[in-house]
């Protein structure tokens, strides 16, 4: 089993690493799936804050996947316009399992005609974007699963869409396992008062008041 996660310029560090590192510790802790990365031309890839990744393969190099992970960040705007990334989403998302995306990645999956008729999320900021793309049905949730289809909100509601997925794809307690390993356990703190702005998603209004 592979799990692919895709790399692309300006692409949002915590849209990436959140998940490869829930994904990897399936892989290191509860017998999950190979692990790599791909991008357009494989090789280093500069991040949207700077970080620098290098991919593992190139599309071209790249096997079919089991599963896709495609994050967002400000850039998959302009990626979802660049046909080489949205072709090769399209084409790997035809033997894949499950494609999920993260944050504004939602709107690469868009562009490869994976949200067709189906309910999707992304970041708050970019709510009204989706929202105005025809056949999807907007849901403002932390993550949304529509078949093999799984959106998530923001950055790091990544590391939640993956540990969702994992316990749907191989049982709570290989999810257990990943959780417990990686320390992953919120503790429900909320600072401010800046989530509860009429731009912000629903669900983030639906959260216990500031301490």
């Amino acid at each position: 089993m592979r799990f692919g996660f895709l790399v692309y310029p300006g692409v949002e560090e915590l849209d990436l690493v959140g998940p490869w590192e829930m994904a990897t510790m399936w892989r290191s802790y509860a017998k999950g799936p190979e692990c790599l990365t791909v991008s357009e031309t494989g090789g280093a890839t500069a991040c949207a804050k700077g970080l620098k990744i290098a991919a593992d393969l190139s599309f071209e190099a790249c096997p079919a996947l089991d599963y896709l992970l495609v994050p967002g960040g400000f850039a998959a705007l302009e990626e979802a316009r660049n046909p080489r990334l949205v072709g090769f989403v399209a084409a790997q998302a035809r033997s894949c399992r499950h494609v999920l995306s993260v944050c504004t990645g939602a709107l690469i999956l868009e562009a490869a005609g994976l949200l067709k008729g189906r309910r999707a999320t992304t970041h708050w900021k970019l709510l009204a974007g989706l929202r105005a793309l025809p056949e999807v049905t907007v849901v403002e949730e932390r993550f949304v699963r529509d078949g093999n289809i799984w959106t998530s909100a923001g950055v790091s509601a990544g590391i939640d869409l993956t540990l969702a997925f994992i316990a749907d794809e191989a049982g709570a307690e290989a999810a257990s396992i990943v959780q417990h390993n990686a320390e992953y356990f919120p503790d429900g703190r909320i600072y401010g008062t800046a989530h509860q702005g009429d731009a912000s998603s629903a669900y983030f209004r639906r959260l216990p008041p500031t301490a």
